[in-house]
């Protein structure tokens, strides 16, 4: 793969053979980061899971102290009192059985996150090929499936991310902008560690994390040294 000149030119600073302490690691990802536009700095972790196994499967979230950086828009499926419940904790669209044509037919996807009272989850499961292959379908473990909505929705805009394993049992999460600093990056990441932590399933044997890379948007990975983890 051919990079950019500027991205060459921030390869150079990083030293692929060290393992940087997390506050080195976060200095120098900021350091990297060349682009117009304020880049999201990603934390990407390679497990020693086989998300094959259904026990070995991993899916979490995390409220970061600092937020993202990102506005969040959240959609939400509900009916009743939940409905005003909703919009009071200022989710973006609130609905029920109408919003299935306009996201099935007409490709409306215009939200990130997608919270259901379990009592909606039979309408929202018809949109399982829309929603599932995106990462969107609400889940009780990502706490997206709840009749506490409004604090569903609070978390969400507060900074709440969810996890997962991917197809190669890696997880990657945002943790920040690179227009914030360091010690706000430096929190965001440690209370995304210490829920992935947690999160280790006891059916696992063998070495849980294998790797922990910091990379901004368009910048190179900076690998960080997991010895305090």
């Amino acid at each position: 793969m051919k990079h950019g000149k500027k991205y060459t030119e921030a390869a150079k600073l990083v030293d692929r053979s060290v393992l940087y302490d997390t506050a080195e690691a976060i200095a120098l990802v900021k350091k990297t980061a060349t682009a117009k536009f304020d880049e999201t700095v990603e934390v990407h972790i390679r497990t020693g899971c086989d998300g094959r196994h259904a026990e070995q499967q991993i899916r979490g979230a995390v409220v970061l102290p600092n937020g993202t950086g990102k506005t969040v828009r959240v959609l939400v499926f509900a009916k009743g009192e939940k409905v005003a419940e909703a919009e009071a904790a200022g989710a973006d669209h609130v609905g029920g059985e109408e919003l299935i044509p306009r996201i099935q037919n007409d490709g409306w996807l215009d939200f990130d996150v997608v919270v259901a009272t379990p009592d909606m989850m039979g309408v929202v499961g018809r949109l399982g090929k829309v929603l599932g292959p995106k990462g969107l379908m609400p889940n009780p473990k990502a706490g997206t499936v709840t009749m506490d909505v409004a604090k569903a929705v609070n978390d969400i805009k507060a900074g709440k991310i969810e996890y997962r394993l991917d197809k190669a049992n890696i997880i990657h999460v945002p943790v920040g902008k690179t227009s914030f600093d360091e010690a706000k990056l430096q929190e965001n990441f440690d209370a995304l560690m210490d829920a992935v932590i947690k999160a280790r399933p006891s059916a696992l044997k063998g070495q849980y994390l294998k790797s922990v890379t910091l990379a901004t948007t368009m910048g190179p990975g900076v690998r960080v040294n997991m010895a305090k983890y």
